[in-house]
């Protein structure tokens, strides 16, 4: 580290945020941006990510946005060129893009299953691979972050597929982790907690529920997109360059198991 250069500032480092039209992947490379990274932002559709370009454009960071559709091998590759094409080095990955499907498992069809599956652990595995690859192998640095959820460590009805997707997430994130460390890459799982997103914002309309939840959580209330920030600039940086294969959970504590609700008083 150079002398008087904090390990958490990522100036002069490019980072990939997959699924940045929304929701979470929007928050975490907005935390990346103010910590000095410069981007490349994906989603399905390339112009999806421009009115976040915009703003990222105006933190005074370069910014590039690019089609990727995590389910299809030859947008995978396309991307990999365009990306390295785009940016002498990518040091950085934040593998964010997924869906979920909520159905009772009993219902849960093959087609359900394959698009949940495909997206969320088969699509982040070969983002890596072609990241790794094209950029991080042949420069001998890099830290992918691959996003799983508090279902790394916990099972919920209707959720089969999401679970199973992020179980595995966290299991690959140690397999890569080892395959990996000897070129210089990391590679670590960041899992939240009960965040509102885009996927599950009808569950945050029912105030019963809501009330529910932070009754489970020990801090008392769900997250907020600010509290991602420091994790993930943690994982993307110089500061954690021993930290490799973990899974880092930022639930408010909920995974402790400790706290539940309590029981609603009478009268």
């Amino acid at each position: 580290m150079r002398e008087g250069h904090s390990s958490f500032d990522l100036s002069g480092k490019t980072a990939v945020v997959t699924g940045a039209s929304r929701g979470l992947g929007q928050y975490l490379g907005r935390a990346l941006a103010r910590a000095g990274a410069d981007l490349i932002v994906t989603a399905r559709q390339a112009d999806d990510c421009a009115e976040f370009v915009s703003e990222v454009e105006g933190l005074g960071r370069r910014v590039e946005a690019l089609s990727l559709d995590v389910r299809d091998q030859a947008s995978i590759e396309s991307f990999a060129k365009a990306a390295t094409a785009a940016a002498p080095r990518i040091d950085v990955l934040v593998n964010n893009a997924g869906c979920n499907v909520r159905k009772p498992s009993i219902e849960i069809s093959w087609d359900d299953w394959n698009l949940v599956l495909d997206t969320n652990l088969r699509g982040m595995f070969f983002v890596s691979q072609a990241v790794a690859k094209q950029s991080m192998i042949p420069n001998g640095y890099g830290r992918i972050v691959n996003i799983g959820s508090y279902t790394t460590v916990a099972g919920f009805a209707g959720l089969a597929p999401y679970c199973a997707s992020r179980g595995g997430v966290r299991q690959m994130t140690m397999a890569l982790a080892d395959d990996w460390g000897i070129h210089g890459i990391t590679v670590n799982c960041l899992s939240p907690g009960w965040f509102k997103t885009a996927q599950n914002k009808v569950l945050y309309e029912n105030e019963e529920w809501v009330e529910y939840l932070c009754d489970r959580i020990p801090l008392k209330r769900p997250g907020q997109p600010h509290d991602l920030d420091g994790a993930v600039v943690f994982l993307a940086s110089d500061a954690s360059e021993y930290v490799t294969g973990q899974n880092l959970l930022v639930d408010g504590g909920i995974s402790t198991g400790a706290t539940r609700a309590l029981p609603k008083k009478e009268g």
